[in-house]
């Protein structure tokens, strides 16, 4: 019986030690797994933070852009109030000169003392007026084309930043 039982130990040791190889082996895997997954898990919590901030300025970058776009419609709305403003006050003041003109053409043809003098009274006012009237409508133009451009400029430099920003997005 003595034989069978070194045989019964030598059997006893040697799965003991496969064993505790074995559990050595897994425990070994098992680090080596959760040190992996460790490593993945904090490499994906790095990225999707980096990818967040970057969202988060671009989401900023964006919002700015608009309040810029934003500012340039509300400067270009004053601009094109005073413009309007001061064309009325040139419409009126026309309006009022072209009429006390033509009271006092009207005085000074009534006062005509001749056909011939009233003719003359009557196409030195209507050459004075045509000419008043082309005068004006030059003035007027250029008034206009001036707010006109003045008016779209802030416009324009939002449209151009819009562009550059556009540009910096090309590969």
């Amino acid at each position: 019986m003595a034989i069978s039982r070194t045989k019964t130990n030598d059997a006893t040791e040697t799965v003991n030690e496969v064993t505790d190889t074995m559990t050595d082996s897994t425990k070994t895997a098992m680090k080596e797994a959760t040190a992996k997954v460790e490593t993945m898990v904090a490499e994906t919590q790095k990225t999707v933070t980096e990818q967040m901030e970057k969202l988060s300025k671009g989401f900023e970058g964006m919002t700015a852009f608009s309040q810029e776009n934003l500012d340039a419609l509300t400067k270009s709305s004053e601009i094109a109030t005073k413009a309007a403003e001061g064309i009325s006050s040139e419409v009126s003041a026309y309006t009022k000169k072209a009429f006390e003109d033509t009271v006092a053409a009207a005085q000074g043809i009534a006062s005509a003392k001749t056909v011939t003098e009233l003719f003359e009274k009557q196409t030195a006012f209507a050459q004075s007026a045509f000419e008043g009237y082309v005068a004006q409508t030059t003035k007027m133009h250029e008034i206009m084309v001036a707010a006109t451009k003045e008016i779209t400029a802030p416009i324009g430099a939002r449209m151009t930043a819009a562009t550059e920003k556009m540009k910096s997005f090309a590969l």
